[in-house]
Formats: structure tokens, sequence, C-alpha cells
């Protein structure tokens, strides 16, 4: 390794790979910006959860107000693998329009991010590849043996006081709060 201090020999060391002292620091200085948003023990990535109560509630009322909006406007409830599936087979052309228009306005949400603040909001997600296909593999069976999804069940269906939506949306919870704890005190991640 050339390079010009300890600290950069020792990067270089670690990555095994001849660096300049410029790579040394570029290379240090994405591990301290990873190591300052990511949280390790016993060398696993620790998942944190971030407590973001303004941002939330904003979401929030953003959701409820587009469900509100489209209940009022189509009659439709605002499920989005519902809207998702039916996008896959329409039943007409203007049910294929209003699921492409809401479906693109979920996606262009990234974007309204970047013309408001300059820069695309930062994504991090501490699983694999098989992990995210499993979970949503998981998910399209939950969703099809729940007959809704979360924002169907959770956001619609419990407004309406369905039955069948409030106990969807107790499972939903109750699964989720028993999956966070196994995975992060008993399989230690």
């Amino acid at each position: 390794c050339v390079t010009s201090s300890l600290k950069d020999w020792r990067l270089c060391r670690r990555y095994n790979q001849t660096m300049t002292p410029k790579d040394a620091f570029r290379v240090e200085n994405k591990r301290q910006k990873f190591a300052t948003h990511h949280k390790f023990h016993k060398g696993y990535l620790l998942m944190e959860t971030v407590f973001t109560p303004f941002q939330s509630l904003g979401g929030g009322v953003l959701i409820g107000l587009a469900a509100v909006l489209l209940m009022l406007s189509l009659g439709r409830i605002m499920g989005a693998t519902g809207i998702l599936a039916g996008i896959l087979a329409p039943a007409s052309s203007s049910d294929f329009t209003w699921r492409l228009v809401l479906l693109a306005g979920m996606v262009a949400g990234p974007v309204v991010v970047l013309l408001a603040t300059g820069a695309l909001p930062e994504v991090s997600v501490p699983v694999s590849t098989p992990a995210l296909i499993i979970g949503g593999l998981l998910v399209g069976v939950g969703v099809t043996f729940g007959a809704g999804c979360t924002s169907g069940h959770g956001v619609c269906g419990m407004a309406r006081l369905s039955k069948r939506s409030i106990v969807a949306t107790l499972t939903f919870m109750l699964t989720t709060g028993i999956t966070v704890f196994v995975i992060r005190h008993v399989i230690g991640g």
C-alpha cells in the first residue's frame, strides 16, 4: 500500500488494495457516514427505528385525504393491492385510467420531494434481496387470505367500522409486533 499516513495504510490493508491518500479519505468518509447512520452489534447490522412523529402524521393525513377523495369522487376504496391488481387485469379502460393515475401519484412522491427540497429522500433497505422477495411473497399470500391490504383494511375499512377490517388490522399489528421482536431480540439482527 502506498499511502501518506498510518491510518490510510490501515484502511488500505483492510480493503486489500492500493489506495492513494485521496482514495483512503473517500473510503474512510463513506465508512464514517455509514457508521453514523447504521448501528452494529457483534458484526450484525442493527435496524434502528427512527421516531418521526411529524412526518408520520403528515403522511397519514395525506393518505387519509387521498382515501376520502377517492371515495367521494369515484366511490372506490383505496386499497393499494386492489388498485395494482386492477391495473394488471382492468375491468374497463376508465377503470384502468384512474388506477394508473393513482399508482403514478404514489410512485411520483420522491420526485415531489426532490422538487421541494433539492434532494431525493434517503432510502436504506437493511435486508438482502432474497429477504425482500420472500417478504413480498408473504405479503401477497397475506393479502390474498386477508381479502385486502393494510391500506384497504387499516385506512378505509376501519373508517367504515368494518368488523372484518378491524380484525385484519389487529392481526397486521400483532404480527408486526411479533416479527419485530423475533428479528431484534431472538435472532439478534
